[in-house]
């Protein structure tokens, strides 16, 4: 979730349906559908015994008839969603990673098994997260911190929440903010983990492309890198939600991306250019909505009504 210029995109889909973030793992082993993630104090004595055995600064992975192993050596204060940009770098990007489906079951078994029980993992990934978030030191930091900026009104719709980071992050601004997102096992954990560190939050299970929320509803919605993992006619879907539910403000952002990025699970890669016939083709379905397009650590669609 990724370059300097572009933050690491933490907004894809972190527990599919067939993932179950609160699944039993034990003595830092989590294995599910033939992926292995295991937590180890160090590689020097741990041998895979094969030759196709990818080595990589911060992991060691290898496949064979039974799926595939992953080891690492991360502990419970390291784990935040900046270690995404770490999986795909060094994992994806070598290779060992096939489709999204592994990033998501090897992101989700590297926080499991970091941390003993399942609750105890997660407050720690959330917890990291945030402060990382919070204090500007993750890649992600200038995105969530301009989508702030770009807020109109007190109550606020986030489609596509995933984690649900920036809604938290407008929870503890004073914000009446919703969380949603088509992952019912994502809205479920971030149920459960928002209470513990002191951010409670409302949270929706629905497609974008169908919202669940009546019309004019609340100030602002937003959309924060959602839609490159929605083909174009999803995407057009889901923007004529989010202006029937907002009354004055619809915010889109972006990652720029020569190519789409498949473990991601981005399905279209938008430039300043594709971005802006995105927004006029949208205020031509729209009369009267004003749309401006700017770049800012990737691309950014504001629609005004």
């Amino acid at each position: 979730m990724s370059v300097a210029m572009q933050a690491v995109d933490s907004e894809l889909e972190p527990v599919s349906a067939s993932i179950d973030p609160m699944s039993e793992c034990h003595d830092g082993e989590w294995n599910v559908d033939g992926i292995r993630v295991l937590r180890v104090a160090d590689f020097l004595h741990i041998s895979l015994l094969d030759p196709a055995t990818v080595e990589t600064p911060h992991f060691r992975a290898h496949r064979n008839h039974a799926g595939l192993t992953v080891l690492h050596r991360f502990a419970s204060h390291d784990i935040a969603d900046e270690i995404a940009a770490t999986v795909a770098d060094e994992l994806d990007a070598s290779g060992v990673l096939h489709g999204a489906h592994e990033f998501e079951s090897v992101m989700t078994g590297i926080v499991r098994s970091a941390t003993a029980g399942a609750l105890p993992a997660w407050k720690a990934f959330y917890e990291n997260s945030i402060r990382c978030l919070e204090d500007g030191s993750a890649l992600f930091a200038p995105v969530h911190r301009h989508a702030a900026s770009l807020l109109i009104g007190d109550s606020v719709l986030d489609l596509g929440s995933c984690f649900g980071f920036f809604p938290l992050r407008l929870a503890a601004l004073g914000h009446n903010v919703i969380a949603s997102d088509l992952s019912a096992a994502a809205m479920r954990l971030l149920e459960t983990v928002s209470p513990t560190i002191g951010r409670p939050i409302r949270t929706m299970t629905c497609d974008a492309t169908a919202v669940s929320a009546p019309s004019s509803s609340v100030d602002t919605v937003t959309a924060l890198h959602l839609v490159e993992h929605l083909n174009s006619t999803a995407t057009i879907a889901a923007l004529d939600e989010a202006i029937r539910v907002a009354r004055s403000r619809v915010i889109v952002a972006v990652p720029f991306e020569k190519f789409a990025r498949e473990c991601y699970g981005h399905v279209q890669a938008f430039h300043l250019d594709a971005l802006t016939d995105l927004g006029h083709s949208v205020a031509q379905r729209h009369l009267g909505i004003r749309a401006s397009v700017h770049e800012y650590h990737g691309g950014w669609l504001v629609l005004d009504l």
